[in-house]
């Protein structure tokens, strides 16, 4: 018996967990179909800022296809409505998918910040930067000297900045922190990446809240800042974080709080409905990073084989009638979820057994809890130590990687090395024996070994801790 797993999304995380299971389909039986809501065949978003610096084209960051026939990635369909009862996914194209399984990998959506000028619609020459078609009007729209705007000076906006300054375009970076990239980097590291930007002709401002966009006929003409003052603007990018796309989530009645509230297997509060990657809360946590959608993709292709090879159809091993209302389901579900996330990075880690997750809103096991097939202990999704990691590629590039704590706490040990002539930085936090947390500028040559002895967080060797951040063993 055949098993359909229904894919919503195929970003990065719903093409890996494709690509996962349709190439076993002679020993397991899935039919896998995968709605995108993209035109385009699944692509690489890391490298985003690559293509609108003009470094690589479209084609060069797409995704290996998806084995399968020509339904299986179904390009440019959006789903709009879940219908549990049925188990059946309505797409605005009129057709209707059913499923066995299903799962939501739906990604997130960029915060537009609230600027006066933005009623209903971006004006003309406003510009998100999220999609490839986001990538690819930015780079129609900026020629050199072009004067362009960047609202949000995190990893996103810093990334787009640089493509922009490569693409020749005149940039001003306005951030309302106090230094750049601050969510992940402490302020010596924040002002070492002001200085690249400033180095390429980039005018940073920090501590600078952009109010409102000017705009003349439909078209940006500036933008109006907090204290009054106006930059000119022909182009404008609002890199003001992203936001998980859990809207279809709670429309079905799942339970949705910052994202999509998932167990330690991907399970929503449905048991054939999964979450995975920026659309997906596990134990409070979203990440909004590449490398644990893509574990979490890994653990459920394990999990869907396993239900596979004991069920014989990929199916939960206690499968309510269709239609049925579990517990879970019919406790009360938020409508709403709340801003996170971050651009782009990577990570390390994720723990393969767990017990089962608890709701803290309601003090009851957040899904029902089918006994599990008997054999191995079955793959658990646990949680990912995510190593953020920024590379500016071009003429004087320039790599950034942070992970764990930025910021010291009283009684913690700091080492650290700088080399201004270089631009390079290196920082580490030790508390009680431990690698509680990195930033590393310049040289990455260590981050390496580091991170994974962060990951591991096992007790440091009894060596100067000068050793941890040099190549020759701190001689």
């Amino acid at each position: 018996m055949v098993s359909r797993i229904v894919v919503i999304g195929a970003g990065m995380a719903g093409a890996r967990l494709a690509r996962q299971l349709a190439p076993s389909a002679t020993t397991r039986p899935f039919a896998v179909t995968v709605l995108g809501e993209e035109p385009h065949a699944p692509y690489n978003r890391v490298l985003l800022a690559e293509v609108l610096a003009g470094r690589y084209g479209p084609d060069v960051i797409a995704l290996p296809p998806v084995p399968g026939g020509p339904g299986t990635v179904r390009r440019g369909v959006r789903a709009e409505r879940i219908d549990r009862g049925t188990r059946t996914v309505h797409c605005a194209d009129g057709s209707a998918v059913p499923y066995d399984r299903l799962v939501l990998a739906t990604g997130s959506n960029p915060v537009l910040p609230p600027l006066r000028g933005i009623a209903g619609r971006l004006p003309d020459g406003v510009h998100p930067f999220r999609t490839l078609d986001d990538c690819l009007a930015l780079a129609a729209a900026v020629r050199a000297g072009t004067r362009a705007v960047v609202v949000g000076g995190g990893l996103l906006g810093v990334s787009a900045a640089r493509a922009l300054a490569e693409r020749g375009a005149d940039v001003v970076v306005t951030h309302q922190g106090p230094d750049l990239m601050d969510r992940h980097l402490d302020p010596a590291a924040g002002a070492l990446v002001r200085r690249h930007l400033e180095e390429l002709g980039v005018e940073v401002h920090t501590e600078c809240r952009a109010r409102g966009l000017r705009h003349v006929g439909g078209r940006v003409t500036g933008v109006e800042l907090a204290d009054g003052f106006v930059l000119g603007a022909e182009c404008v990018v609002l890199a003001c974080g992203v936001r998980p796309r859990t809207g279809l989530a709670a429309d079905a009645g799942l339970r949705v709080r910052q994202g999509i509230v998932v167990d330690d297997e991907l399970r929503t509060s449905d048991p054939y409905v999964h979450a995975i990657g920026d659309c997906a809360e596990h134990a409070g946590t979203v990440y909004g990073l590449a490398t644990p959608a893509l574990e979490q993709a890994d653990v459920l292709a394990s999990l869907l084989a396993a239900d596979a090879a004991a069920g014989g159809a990929g199916a939960p091993a206690v499968i309510p009638a269709a239609g049925a209302v579990t517990a879970a389901d019919a406790r009360p579900q938020p409508a709403t979820s709340t801003g996170t996330g971050t651009g782009t990075g990577t990570g390390t880690g994720g723990g393969i057994t767990a017990a089962p997750a608890e709701d803290s809103l309601h003090g009851t096991p957040a899904h029902p809890s089918p006994p599990s097939p008997a054999g191995p202990a079955r793959a658990r999704y646990t949680g990912t130590r995510a190593l953020t990691r920024l590379t500016l590629g071009g003429t004087g590039s320039f790599d950034v990687a942070a992970f764990g704590e930025p910021s010291p706490q009283p009684g913690d040990d700091v080492v650290q090395l700088a080399d201004a002539t270089r631009g390079a930085y290196r920082k580490v936090i030790v508390r009680n024996d431990r690698l509680v947390g990195g930033v590393l500028l310049g040289d990455l040559a260590t981050v390496g070994d580091l991170a994974r002895t962060w990951e591991g967080d096992e007790a440091l060797p009894p060596t100067p801790l000068l050793h941890l951040l040099t190549h020759d063993g701190g001689s």
